[in-house]
């Protein structure tokens, strides 16, 4: 039988792995960039990124605000929050590497990359939507084809 996140980090208090989706982009590239989870030390702060389940899924997003007893996250490429319970944390993003490279959660250099991709959600969002909307604008007045599916 397969070892869960839990029992590994329960085990070894801490996990490596490769990211797998991209809600995490920019920052976490699917499948090139590893992270080191560990085991949380009391409740979340906001920006830290939490290891949580989500069914039989694991995910790993951002927490954008914590509350009593739940966390709103969000992953870095999506649009969403969630309301994730603490029951369901199991672990929190200690370093990561890419290209061979470490870096710190606790790195001042990243919590200014992360504050200022937290800022600028608002600006990423309305440019999505214009762009979905021009794109169907387009497609409304036969300027742009609609992509066929398979």
């Amino acid at each position: 039988m397969p070892v869960t996140f839990e029992e590994l980090l329960a085990r070894d208090g801490r996990l490596i792995y490769k990211t797998k989706g991209v809600s995490m982009e920019p920052m976490l590239r699917q499948n090139r960039d590893l992270v080191v989870i560990g085991v949380p030390e009391g409740r979340l702060n906001k920006y830290d990124v939490a290891l949580y389940r989500r069914g039989k899924d694991y995910v790993l997003h951002r927490v954008i605000g914590v509350r009593d007893g739940f966390y709103l996250i969000r992953g870095d490429n999506t649009y969403a929050l969630e309301r994730v319970p603490d029951a369901a944390v199991i672990g929190v993003l200690t370093d990561f590497v890419r290209k061979g490279r470490q870096y710190s959660a606790l790195d001042a250099a990243y919590m200014r990359y992360v504050r200022a991709w937290c800022f600028l959600y608002p600006v990423r969002k309305t440019y999505i939507r214009l762009r979905r909307l021009a794109g169907a604008l387009a497609r409304r007045l036969g300027l742009k084809r609609r992509r066929k599916t398979a």
